[in-house]
């Protein structure tokens, strides 16, 4: 399938209640389980940070679960940036 071959790096902003009810780790871990690599942050306005690369279909599957996130969270809204593809990541990670 083309669309696996083709890689895409996003930024994501997520609101809700996303913080404190283990977000980024449920991030980190579904995002290693689909070979998306990248990084997951709060935010101090709240929110959290999430850049994302890898190939189209396992980006666009990792922004699908971020709008729901795991059961711990009320996602509101996701903001999707594509932003220019770097390879830059050997895994997924959190940072504080």
């Amino acid at each position: 399938m083309e669309s696996d071959k083709k890689m895409t790096r996003v930024h994501l902003t997520i609101s809700g209640q996303v913080q404190g009810v283990f977000f980024r780790a449920h991030a980190q871990e579904k995002a290693t389980d689909m070979g998306v690599f990248g990084w997951v942050a709060n935010e101090a306005d709240g929110t959290v940070s999430v850049v994302a690369e890898g190939p189209s279909n396992k980006i666009n599957d990792f922004t699908d679960w971020c709008h729901s996130g795991p059961s711990t969270c009320q996602v509101k809204k996701v903001k999707v940036e594509k932003i220019p593809y770097m390879a830059e990541f050997a895994d997924f990670s959190i940072r504080y």
